[in-house]
């Protein structure tokens, strides 16, 4: 029966149906059942952990399990494909009280199995932990196979570089607004938004896009694009100038919402986290990859970032202080 609970089923049969749902990574010899999987990879390889916290990263009144677990996958997979990796398996550890339904735990593995193949697929979870506790916390540990190609890192921007992105900008923002809005019609008429924030689509095959197109720096906008960008800035010892006009295509998808709640949607795009989109920096004579579009170019100079020549202040979401 789905209505039982973790207390009353116990770990080993909560387990036992929890990954029965999970299809297999294509890249494991020994998946879930053992003390440890085993990963079949290359001589490089690459590894990123995440943890989402019940009340600071998602509240369950607005997320199901099954959106919970996909976006847990989802904001993973994006930090291998900034690398220009492929992700190929992911453990999870999962805290939840003992009074959780097994039907909860079901839909959360049903999330997770649905975001790798939709956004990685053959990649797949082979391991992880239960345990029991007072708050809903998930970690998300995934790995990336470089598959012979060098790692796109945040030092590597030039001056003269184009400044490309590749997915949206400010869309989970603005789905984050109106739920927090509280107004039923308005997340109603724009569910395709609430629908974003709650389950994100990053771009995650063209990381390896933008890494054979010659990516010289690349990273993923999980915290808003001003504040990602300057980290590349920092890391590269460079300065960034965006521009306007090739920021309004973004802009003008987010106009109704933004106008419905009363506030300006430039703001959710240049400052707006959780969107994942992928932002990259490529040589001038780069073919940038279809997925990418221009919006800005990097500069020399002290790392500084730029609106239309006007500085522009570094602002996004803050993972400690929650804001």
């Amino acid at each position: 029966m789905n209505d039982q609970t973790l207390e009353q089923l116990g770990e080993i049969e909560s387990l036992r149906r929890t990954v029965a749902r999970l299809t297999p990574s294509v890249h494991a010899l020994v998946g879930s059942g053992d003390d440890a999987a085993v990963i079949v990879a290359d001589q490089s390889f690459v590894v990123s952990t995440d943890t989402l916290i019940e009340n600071h990263d998602f509240r369950l009144d607005w997320s199901s399990s099954f959106d919970l677990g996909y976006k847990a996958v989802a904001t993973n997979l994006a930090d291998i494909a900034a690398m220009g990796a492929k992700p190929t398996a992911l453990v999870v550890a999962l805290v939840v009280p003992k009074t959780t339904k097994i039907s909860w735990l079901e839909g959360f593995a049903d999330g997770l199995d649905a975001s790798c193949k939709s956004l990685a697929p053959g990649a797949g979870v082979v391991g992880g932990d239960l345990a029991s506790g007072e708050q809903l916390v998930v970690s998300v540990t995934v790995h990336g196979s470089m598959e012979g190609r060098t790692p796109v890192l945040r030092s590597g921007a030039q001056a003269g570089d184009i400044v490309a992105v590749a997915g949206t900008l400010g869309k989970s923002s603005c789905g984050l607004a109106l739920l927090q809005s509280e107004n039923k019609d308005l997340i109603n008429s724009y569910d395709d938004w609430v629908s974003y924030h709650l389950r994100p689509e990053p771009p995650i095959q063209q990381g390896v896009e933008a890494s054979i197109a010659g990516a010289t720096s690349m990273l993923d906008l999980s915290d808003g694009l001003s504040v990602d960008l300057m980290r590349i800035c920092k890391a590269s010892n460079v300065a960034i100038e965006l521009s306007s006009k090739e920021l309004q295509g973004f802009e003008a998808m987010l106009e109704l919402p933004a106008l419905g709640l009363g506030v300006d949607p430039k703001n959710w795009v240049l400052h707006g986290g959780e969107d994942h989109a992928l932002v990259a920096t490529f040589p001038s004579n780069a073919v940038l990859p279809k997925a990418f579009k221009a919006i800005g170019v990097v500069t020399s100079g002290e790392p500084e970032l730029y609106l239309d020549g006007v500085p522009l202040e570094a602002k996004g979401w803050d993972s400690i202080t929650g804001k």
